[in-house]
């Protein structure tokens, strides 16, 4: 009888662990939806600026713009520091998304040394910075207060000195590690350039124009003040949008994969219980048939 009291221990446990998770995975459905407006509400507003900024730049403006120049790389007098922006979720229980981030920003790190840059991170949210902190690699930046409802202001807080830093030639590059939100099952990490800022032609190697990038004919704009002036505000209006961006698709993201790390494990504390309680009901009628089979063979001899 002491198993079947064990066995019954584990299902009551089982059965506690199913209701949790279960529990985690409806909360992350319903935080999901939300998350997900907040998405599709940024992406039409992040296309129109990369439309506008692709449209403005020329090769002539893109010389006296800071947030446009490229710097030259380190070994011929270029800037020596380059920086990337981690961003992972301040809670766990959502299977391999955050490993996957800080595997990615991993790379891109180790790339960027490669090349001869010293790289500074900038870590946004626990699981990040609880990584690094254990290689024991400084920060430049820890933000463990922004959560899955990231605001324009959390965004502006975290760019500007970068982008004040570029603009002053201090830095030669900043890269965005971030989940993108294509589906609730898929959140792949990905790394966006937003410093310098890159035009679609740039990004196609110099030869890609609206046509080619088949975002459509360029458009005939009416400029007032001067093309200079609104590109003065647009650009780091744009990096500020990107970092918006990235923080709103992995928290959409972070929901998306929490969701489906909770649902598997529903499931299988479900498959779990069905063997459990296949096994205690096995132990427990072989327990009475033993019972019976004592009693038969005491009244036989009994009898004889």
């Amino acid at each position: 009888m002491a198993k079947g009291r064990q066995l019954k221990g584990r299902i009551r446990s089982v059965q506690n662990t199913r209701k949790i998770t279960r529990t985690m995975e409806l909360v992350s459905t319903s935080k999901l939806k939300r998350a997900q407006d907040r998405v599709i509400a940024a992406r039409p507003y992040a296309e129109a600026l990369r439309e506008v900024i692709a449209d403005l730049v020329t090769p002539e403006l893109a010389e006296r713009f800071p947030l446009l120049r490229r710097p030259s790389p380190p070994a011929k007098g270029g800037p020596a520091r380059a920086a990337v922006i981690l961003i992972t979720s301040n809670r766990g229980l959502a299977g391999a998304f955050n490993s996957n981030l800080i595997k990615e920003a991993r790379r891109r790190i180790e790339e960027l040394e490669r090349r001869g840059y010293t790289v500074e991170l900038h870590g946004v949210g626990k699981k990040g910075f609880g990584f690094f902190k254990y290689l024991h690699r400084k920060l430049a930046l820890e933000r463990l207060d922004i959560g899955d409802k990231p605001s324009a202001d959390h965004a502006a807080e975290i760019a500007q000195p970068l982008i004040d830093a570029y603009s002053a030639g201090a830095l030669a590059s900043v890269d965005l590690v971030h989940a993108k939100f294509v589906s609730a099952l898929t959140t792949p990490p990905t790394t966006v350039r937003i410093l310098p800022v890159e035009t679609a032609a740039q990004r196609n190697g110099g030869t890609a124009g609206r046509e080619e990038s088949g975002s459509g004919p360029s458009r005939d704009y009416i400029l007032a003040p001067s093309a200079d002036a609104i590109l003065e505000q647009l650009l780091p209006l744009y990096v500020r949008n990107m970092v918006y961006r990235g923080l709103v698709e992995t928290a959409a993201a972070e929901h998306g994969a929490r969701r489906t790390a909770m649902k598997n494990a529903t499931d299988n504390a479900g498959e779990i219980l069905e063997v459990l309680k296949r096994t205690y009901n096995r132990q427990r009628q072989a327990g009475i048939t033993q019972e019976i089979a004592e009693i038969v063979g005491g009244a036989a001899a009994l009898q004889g």
